[in-house]
């Protein structure tokens, strides 16, 4: 199996993740189908069919979150220099509007476009890999074609 990138940030919080699944939703939703099947007729007891609605997310999330884990590779970001590369903080600025914007490139599993967080594998992340400060990149969005200049690169 392939290996999959992660920082440690991203490695300890889907951890931390697992751990709550396994020792809190998972008894939980136990107590709750227990407390549900008391109340007689299975077949048309919306609490028990929730119940194991969500316990069935449940086991799904804690099998998909053993599986990343086991295949984690994590990168420590801060070992790292030079030109872009995963783990990177980068501050980039768009030519057109002139918008900056800072984002670190991470492992699939822990993106969060919306923190700032970029997937490895999204378009803007492998233009800038390889890339310098002070280098222009060229991405194709679904909006069109954007360029951005990278200010600045760290290892954090």
């Amino acid at each position: 199996m392939e290996k999959i990138p992660m920082t440690r940030a991203g490695f300890t919080a889907l951890d931390e993740e697992l751990k709550v699944l396994k020792s809190i939703e998972r008894p939980a939703v136990i107590r709750a189908i227990a407390e549900a099947r008391e109340h007689g007729d299975l077949s048309e007891n919306a609490e028990y069919h929730a119940a194991r609605e969500k316990q069935s997310f449940i086991e799904g999330r804690i099998k998909e979150l053993e599986a990343m884990l086991s295949l984690a590779e994590v990168i420590d970001p801060s070992k790292l220099s030079g030109s872009v590369k995963f783990g990177a903080t980068i501050t980039v600025v768009d030519e057109d509007t002139e918008e900056e914007r800072t984002y670190q490139i991470v492992g699939e599993a822990e993106a969060d476009i919306e923190r700032g967080l970029l997937n490895i594998r999204s378009p803007l992340a492998r233009a800038m890999i390889g890339k310098d400060e002070g280098d222009s990149v060229e991405v194709k969005t679904p909006g069109g074609q954007k360029s951005y200049e990278i200010l600045s690169i760290r290892y954090v």
